[in-house]
């Protein structure tokens, strides 16, 4: 927990929100301040299974965080990832085409393709080459800049961007909600938007929910023990290309550029062989 809350960011919480039935108002409103769509497409939002269908054996089993279909039967997923992700691009173009392919039937109308729409929350900078926090990727030639299709598209939101000062929009209030840290913030949040003030509601009542806090803890737990094994497993890793290297008689310096390992751990190691 923060201070006095579950954060919203936690996957966990994060789909208690808005992949909830109870939910869809809330859901609504956070999908108005992202996406350009008509307003009569909110006026039918529906939650349907956030699991990809397996296209063969041995194929990936996609989940998404939160998925829905618009009264004009557009697809739209939302995921949340707070660590960094190397494959993070890949998989998010290889679950769109699965939710492209699986439109399509066995008489291969392609013309029941409706758009397929990602929404991807990071808590880390994902786009290297810009500041802003919204983005949104199309098919397009990135030379005369004229659009091939919208039948994909892709937007990103990256919280650590997101400004101090507001900055006039419903989207801003949001992540400033989704990051929050204080109750202070979320009190500040809920002032400035009616919107949002009904999501703090709802978060304070999962928090001081004994089921929702439990499973919080436990996904917690989860997190903390995965990246603990990540850390070992990249420690074993460190130490063996080092003692790869010791064997070739390269200088400690280059190890430690190479590895990243401190001058006592590779001394140590070396001592040791």
């Amino acid at each position: 927990m923060v201070e006095g809350f579950l954060s919203p960011k936690s996957d966990i919480v994060f789909k208690l929100l808005f992949g909830d039935e109870r939910s869809i108002e809330l859901l609504t409103d956070f999908l108005k301040s992202v996406l350009r769509l008509p307003a009569d497409e909110y006026e039918e939002v529906t939650l349907i299974d956030p699991h990809l269908k397996r296209e063969y054996d041995g194929d990936k089993l996609g989940i998404l965080d939160v998925r829905v279909r618009t009264k004009a039967k557009k697809i739209i997923d939302i995921e949340i990832q707070l660590l960094p992700s190397p494959e993070l691009r890949e998989r998010v173009v290889y679950y769109s085409a699965k939710m492209v392919t699986e439109q399509v039937g066995a008489g291969n109308d392609y013309s029941k393709v409706k758009r397929v729409i990602s929404i991807i929350i990071t808590d880390y900078p994902l786009i290297q080459d810009s500041t802003k926090y919204h983005h949104r990727f199309v098919l397009y030639d990135p030379e005369t800049g004229i659009e091939f299709t919208d039948i994909i598209e892709v937007n990103t939101l990256e919280l650590v961007k997101v400004p101090e000062v507001e900055d006039g929009t419903e989207l801003w209030n949001w992540l400033k909600f989704l990051s929050a840290q204080r109750k202070e913030d979320l009190d500040m949040i809920a002032e400035r938007s009616p919107q949002v003030k009904k999501a703090v509601v709802r978060l304070m009542e999962l928090s001081n929910d004994e089921r929702t806090r439990l499973l919080y803890e436990s996904r917690q737990k989860m997190e903390w023990d995965n990246r603990a094994r990540e850390r070992v497993a990249i420690k074993t890793r460190e130490y063996e290309i080092a003692r790869n290297a010791l064997e070739k008689k390269m200088s400690i310096e280059d190890i430690i550029d190479i590895t990243g390992l401190t001058r006592d751990e590779i001394e140590d190691l070396h001592m040791a062989n």
